[in-house]
Formats: C-alpha cells, structure tokens, sequence
C-alpha cells in the first residue's frame, strides 16, 4: 500500500462508488482511494448475464445476507443478496434499466425542500452517463451526444470532464432473445387494460414491454466495466483497494471549534488494520446494508444500539439503520402446454442436454439467447385498482419458473409473473449484530407489516388472474400452479402473499435524506451527514422513499449529482 492520505477516499466499489471514482479522479491533482471489501470481477460468471443464477449466494460474489424471521412471512427468512466484488449489486443484479416515476422525485424535493431533486432537474444526470442504444434525444443520453452538463465555457469540474471525454460509459441495450409465451402475456396485458409502451423511463413507466437492459453486446456491462477499466486505472492519481474491509470511520473534534469531522478510514487489509487519512471528503458508498453497519461501528446512530455493544457514542444519530424498505415480489407460476410441440420455457428447453448444448452454442457463437437472459425480460407497470392514481405495481415476468432462486427449474413447462408494490409503506431496520466488523448486521425488514401492504398484496394477486384470464393466453392453457386458484378470499391471499413473496432486492433508505428537524434523517439533500464534516453518503441508503421500479439506476444518477457537488465545492474552497 503506498502513502495513505489522500484528497478523497471512497468506500465501497459498488454502483456509486466506480462512478464517483471516476469524476473525482478526472482532476490529476486530487490522490482518489477507492476501497473495496470484495475481489475483482474476473469471475467468468459475472460477465454472463445468466451467471447471476451462480453469482447470487456465492461468497465470490455475494455478502450472503439472510434478513431475521419476518412475522409479515409467516416466520420466514430470506437470502438478501449484496454485491461484494467490484461493480457491488452491478455484477450480479437483474440489468434491468429503470428510472422509476417523475412523482418520486418531485417528492424527494419536497421532502428535503431542494429542487434540484425533482425530475427536470435530474433527468440531465442519467442522460450524462447513458449510451443509449436507440441514440440520444430529450430525455436520452447516447455516445457521441454532448450532455448540457457540460458546456464548453463551464466550470472547472466540467472543462476537466469535457477533457477527458467522460460521459456515455453506462450502455442501456436491447434484450437479446423473444420468447412466444412473454409475447402473449404482453398481449394479454394489453387486453386487459396495460397499454403497450417502447420506454418505461420517461417519467411515466405505465405500460407493458421487454425490459432494457445495462449489456454490452450480450454481455453484461457493469459499472467497474463502465467507469474504472481503462479509464481509471491508467490514472497515476487513483488507487484501488480490493478484499479490504472498512471496519469503521475515524471522526475526531477540530481544535478550532470542536466540530466533528471525517478525517480518515480504518481498514482491515486481510492482516492487518491500517488507517487511512483523508484531506478531503470521505465518502461512504457501502449499499443500504453496509452503510448502516459502518456507520453504527463507528460510534455514528442510535445511542440505544450502540450502547447494546458497547460502542461509544461519537455521534448521534438516531435514523442511521432505520426506514428500510424494499420491493416484495408475489411470485406466481403458471403451468403452461404448448400449443405448437415447441420448447416455449426455459424449464423444458434446460431439461434436455441437447437442449443445454444449443443454448451454449448460441451464447457462444452469438451472444443472444438464453444465456443473455436478465432474470426478467418482460415488465409492466399498471395500477392495482382503479382508485389508485399512479401504477403503484409493478411485474417481472419470466419464462421459467422455480421455487427460489439457487433451486433447481421445475420439470414442467411454466411461466412466472412476479408483482411487487412499488410503494409499500412498511419499514424495516438494519442494526449491528455485534461490534465485531466481520458479523453481519441484523437485518429486519417488516414486510407485509401495514394494512395499505396487504391490501396492494391481495390487489396485485387478482390483476395477475385477470391478465393471465385474457384470450391472448388461451392457446397456452395456464393453469395456477402458485398459489393456486382454490384460494380466493382476501385473507386466504395475504396468508398465501407471506408463504410465497420474496425480495426483489432493492433495499433502500437506511440513511435517509431530509431536513435537519426530521429525526429520522442522516443526510442532508447534498448528502452530507448531519453534524460530521468531511462525510458524505452516496448511495441507495439515502433514498427517503424507494423509487417506483428497479433502483441501480437511480443511485447512478446520484452518484453524478454528487461528484458534481464535491468537485464543485472543493474548487469553491480552494
């Protein structure tokens, strides 16, 4: 390890941290550290798209979370995948772009009293970094596309960007395959009230459509592809770290006027602990799990949790941990029968080793088919009643069909059509476990915890039925196999809602942003930690309340804001 101060330390090489790393190292006089508790991603099954079925409870790849038994699923508990490997959740999430709805973000400026969170002024943030494989326009960003980030007589940060070209690193493709039964769901969906849509990311995502997906010519295209090789790693300025851990921040008083600040990292490199310092900002991009977890070691949250450990308190504040929320999916399966002899799921075309061998020859020679597969191919957004005034629902639908991820595909021909409320009102907690930084955190989520989440539960369950119910359909003779169509009253489906659901792995809001006299919140809407100089949180974490759809492209689009604010203040200062 070379000298250990640095202008800004970054930890957690994860979706936001790989983009900070990025813009902050564009500017060669600032000495960037980029830490990360997992090992590179030269996994081979990484870069697979259906690898993430090999990714996602692999200690290669994956922090191997489990959430507490859950009241909310019958005393159930579940595997909580988090990326730990360069690029984080990138490297073994869904790929599936989304930006959620205008709505979630005029509401996160309301709610922090910063216009610059509403949709018009975030939009030109995901179109910075966006290569869009239809091109740029209005509300897309596509390589060879100037974005009005950065005009030519800007500012400093932006003359810098503008000279190394940044922009455009993060492809947005189409899916690379079709499948007859995601066809006829999509027609089924539309003859039952969802109309067809070719963009669910303009603001308004109701509609039915193939997901667009962050692949590369059928490979996946993670961030630590997008902003750190080659790009970073020819800077003499920036340095990565990998398999080291961050066991806690070093916050001391100024003798100037005893404010607090972040004045460096310690960091457990596998032998030893070594301690970082930092001239400049830390910032803390460890994910909606790890972020609390370092927060609370370091004496920063609750007094009440820390005191449980024996932390002393160097800071508190009592939302570090809180307000955890998460997308439920109710995963139903549909046996289906092919009305042509063909293969029409991935369950009998897997079955076979002929089958197998096609799929492998395809990938390998084409990159398109099977292998390619996000986990989802097909989505639609819609409202779960009529009296809902946005679509409040969102489906992931697959050709395939399981009882949980890592099992095995059943041996029947079946399709999943997996619904998630996309703003559910139950909030859980994450809080340490033990003062020991190798422990996991206990991670409560609280599903199902709410009348108004139950309710959309039973809601999403009969939309299923009626989509599934339309003629499109017809030719594949569906039969509910989960949860069953014997099951009909209201609270035979909230019981079956807890036996079935899962997460769909988008925890957020463990360290929310919000005013000052909101005692929940740890940020403010520049992502500055309350009461710590020199500390700032940039990641799924702060999200006061979760986006309406898949939420890796939304943290993206914070980390540019922020890089931006960092730069930006630093030259101000200078």
């Amino acid at each position: 390890m070379s000298e250990l101060t640095f202008d800004y330390v970054i930890i957690g090489a994860g979706t936001a941290g790989c983009l900070l790393a990025n813009r902050l190292s564009a500017n060669a006089t600032k000495r960037v550290l980029l830490i990360e508790a997992g090992r590179k991603d030269d996994y081979h099954w990484i870069h697979i798209p259906v690898g993430y079925l090999y990714c996602i409870g692999n200690s290669r790849t994956d922090w191997q979370y489990f959430t507490e038994p859950d009241d909310g699923l019958n005393g159930r508990r579940l595997r909580y995948p988090r990326g730990k490997v360069l690029g984080g959740s990138s490297s073994i999430n869904g790929m599936i772009y989304m930006r959620g709805q205008a709505r979630d973000y005029d509401n996160w400026a309301k709610l922090t009293n910063d216009d610059s969170w509403r949709w018009s002024n975030v939009v030109p943030y995901f179109k910075m970094h966006e290569d869009h494989y239809k091109g740029g326009d209005g509300m897309h960003g596509a390589r060879g596309l100037a974005s009005e980030l950065l005009p030519p007589n800007g500012s400093e940060y932006q003359r810098i960007l503008r000279h190394r070209q940044a922009g455009a690193e993060w492809r947005i493709d189409k899916q690379r395959l079709q499948w007859d039964i995601l066809d006829a769901f999509a027609a089924a969906a539309q003859q039952a009230g969802i109309p067809a849509t070719d963009d669910f990311n303009r603001g308004d995502n109701e509609g039915v459509s193939y997901f667009e997906v962050n692949q590369k010519n059928g490979w996946r295209w993670n961030t630590a592809k997008a902003f750190l090789r080659p790009t970073c790693y020819a800077r003499p300025n920036f340095e990565m770290w990998t398999a080291a851990q961050v066991t806690k921040l070093l916050v001391t008083p100024q003798p100037e006027d005893g404010a607090l600040r972040c004045t460096g990292v310690q960091v457990w490199d596998g032998k030893e602990l070594v301690s970082v310092q930092c001239t400049g900002e830390v910032i803390l991009s460890a994910g909606s799990i790890g972020t609390p977890q370092i927060l609370q070691l370091s004496g920063i949250g609750s007094r009440e949790v820390l005191q449980q450990h024996g932390i002393p308190v160097v800071h508190e504040l009592s939302g570090v941990g809180e307000n955890l929320q998460d997308h439920l999916q109710i995963r139903s399966v549909y046996k289906i029968k092919s009305p042509n002899g063909k293969d029409i799921s991935l369950n009998t075309k897997a079955k076979s080793i002929w089958g197998k061998t096609k799929m492998v020859a395809e990938y390998a020679f084409k990159q398109t088919g099977p292998l390619s597969m996000a986990p989802s191919q097909l989505g639609a957004f819609t409202r779960s009643s009529p009296n809902q005034q946005y679509p409040n629902i969102q489906y992931h639908v697959q050709p395939l069909s399981l009882d949980a991820f890592g099992e095995p595909l059943h041996d029947f021909p079946a399709f999943t059509a997996s619904v998630c409320n996309l703003n559910p009102t139950s909030r859980g907690h994450v809080h340490l476990k033990s003062g020991n930084f190798k422990d996991a955190p206990n991670i409560v989520t609280n599903y199902l915890s709410t009348e108004y989440d139950r309710q959309i539960a039973i809601e999403s369950l009969r939309m299923t039925r009626k989509i599934v119910a339309q003629s499109a359909l017809a030719a594949f003779q569906t039969e509910e196999y989960k949860p069953g169509s014997q099951f009909q009253t209201d609270e035979e489906l909230v019981d079956l809602a807890r036996d079935i659901a899962t997460t769909i792995f988008h925890p957020v809001g463990t360290a929310k942003m919000g005013l000052l006299q909101d005692k929940l919140s740890v940020v403010d809407s520049r992502l500055k930690v309350h009461g710590i100089n020199g500390l700032r949180i940039v990641d799924a974490s702060v999200m006061p309340v979760i986006t309406s759809g898949n939420t890796n492209s939304p943290v993206l689009m914070m980390a540019e804001k922020a890089s931006e604010w960092i730069a930006e203040e630093k030259y101000r200062n200078n």
